[in-house]
């Protein structure tokens, strides 16, 4: 799927929507200033709360995969793709810093395509993990060809950045066992094994997505980010293939870390029966695979949802055996989510514009417990919206009782997640590619248009509150990631941002 290759003046943030505090005796001066802000930025029917948000309990069993430190390790952060991170989430935010000085572009080459691209895409959410120390740590790959590791209070690099031959695109993954391991793919063919405990990051290990299997299709580069279960790797390429590789991992005598991978198996993420309905072999597999209780999940751009047994391999041995199989029409590249229940919930492009897209619509919610009939319940999404087609890229992202959607031509829906029905809707720029996230009661997206949105969703049966709108001058096809006050982005006019508090800033000496 093509990504956007455009480029913009310099960014700026304006401030959309202050946050208002709540003064005693001020109620008229309040009102007031509240009326002009609603007017300037043009939200109409919203109003800030003053005070803290009220945080509902999350769905059960969200936490992230890393168990023994703190951070978000992987694309949305733990193997069922529910974990968004950690608050508090900035009321007032500020940028904290922003990197580099000059932006971050390179030229990429596909096929007789020349292109330049600038910044980060999507999906592009940057790990960050903590330190014994509480240092925070910072990881994000960009069209530079580099992945950048960062300090998350200054921006500043901690380690010189990782150079690939092309476009570092998608998320990464960050060893969620503690190892000094990174898992990244590039537009340059490669997926990598990188060891961060040497004074440069070190490549151990790199998979080709052209030779590694016998029959590649549509093309060699590598969006999602891996899934590490006991020491087993899962990772889907643009190949169209899902690889299985057992990472033995140790360290040798000198405290070194080191790997010597297997690959298990390699699975077709298609099958002969969707390459005869579909008429093509565009089948690559662009989305994050997702496990839960022994069953890995993953779908491909000739929408096929897909639900494999690896709990022998996981025991050791080497077989998988396929449990689910649902066809969702179309190209499928955002990642499938699962709830506590172990239902899915998908998201699809629309792009073919066949029979079979306006049947089962463009977001689902399939229950894999019923393999003939899974569909539970689905929301037309048409509206063109990207690149000539419409539909969702986004992940969905689950909170209290609802699941959260945003589709191509800008739509925010807050879905009930057991009737299907559409709680409350709203309006961003188009395109919006990138994923919404939502941490503490706070649901935060980004758009094409450059604004990045933050919602009051802390009463899941009320309309949500608009907190704040910050606009940056390009795409925001990245999803961002929240940890304790910072808000970490990329945007594709070329730059990385940490987002802070306004007034923590202001505090400081």
């Amino acid at each position: 799927m093509g990504r956007m290759a455009h480029a913009r003046p310099s960014p700026s943030v304006t401030r959309r929507f202050p946050i208002l505090p709540v003064v005693s005796g001020a109620l008229v001066i309040g009102v007031a200033v509240l009326v002009l802000a609603l007017v300037l930025s043009r939200v109409e029917d919203e109003q800030h709360r003053g005070g803290p948000l009220r945080n509902p309990s999350p769905p059960k069993g969200v936490a992230p995969i890393n168990t023994t430190f703190e951070g978000i390790t992987t694309f949305r952060g733990n193997a069922t793709r529910n974990y968004y991170g950690e608050g508090p989430v900035p009321l007032d935010p500020m940028i904290g810093w922003r990197i580099p000085s000059k932006r971050m572009c390179s030229v990429s080459y596909v096929g007789i395509e020349r292109s330049k691209w600038c910044g980060t895409g999507w999906t592009g959410q940057p790990n960050v993990l903590v330190a014994e120390d509480g240092a925070v740590e910072v990881r994000e790959g960009a069209y530079d060809g580099m992945y950048h590791f960062l300090d998350g209070t200054t921006g500043l690099p901690i380690r010189s950045p990782l150079a690939t031959r092309d476009l570092a695109k998608g998320s990464a993954t960050s060893d969620p066992d503690g190892f000094p391991l990174y898992y990244a793919g590039s537009r340059d063919g490669r997926f990598r094994i990188v060891a961060t405990d040497r004074k440069e990051p070190l490549v151990l290990w790199s998979v080709q997505g052209a030779t590694s299997v016998d029959r590649p299709l549509r093309n060699d580069d590598w969006d999602g980010a891996a899934l590490v279960i006991d020491d087993v790797l899962f990772e889907g390429g643009e190949n169209g293939w899902l690889y299985v590789i057992r990472l033995n991992r140790r360290y040798d005598p000198l405290g070194l870390v080191r790997v010597a991978p297997e690959i298990v198996a390699t699975v077709p993420g298609f099958d002969d029966q969707l390459l005869r309905v579909l008429g093509d072999e565009e089948v690559s597999i662009e989305n994050s695979v997702a496990f839960r209780d022994g069953v890995l999940y993953c779908a491909n751009s000739g929408g096929l949802v897909q639900g494999w047994d690896v709990s022998d391999v996981l025991a050791g041995g080497s077989r998988l055996e396929r449990v689910f199989r649902f066809w969702t029409g179309d190209d499928t590249d955002a990642t499938v989510v699962i709830d506590d229940a172990g239902d899915l919930y998908v998201a699809s492009e629309y792009q073919r514009f066949d029979d079979r897209s306006r049947e089962v619509g463009q977001l689902m919610k399939l229950d894999p417990s019923r393999p003939n009939d899974p569909l539970v319940w689905s929301i037309d999404a048409r509206e063109i919206g990207f690149e000539g087609a419409g539909g969702s890229w986004s992940t969905p992202a689950l909170y209290s009782d609802l699941v959260f959607f945003t589709t191509a031509a800008g739509r925010v829906l807050a879905v009930e997640r057991e009737t299907g029905d559409v709680r409350w809707e709203r309006r961003v720029g188009a395109p919006a590619i990138g994923s919404p996230v939502v941490v503490d009661g706070v649901l935060i997206q980004g758009d094409c248009g450059g604004d990045l949105w933050a919602w009051d969703v802390s009463e899941p049966d009320s309309d949500p509150v608009l907190l704040w709108k910050l606009h940056f001058n390009d795409c925001i096809e990245s999803t961002p990631a929240v940890w304790r006050g910072w808000i970490y982005l990329g945007t594709r006019q070329g730059y990385l941002y940490g987002l802070t508090e306004r007034k923590t800033v202001e505090a400081s000496p």
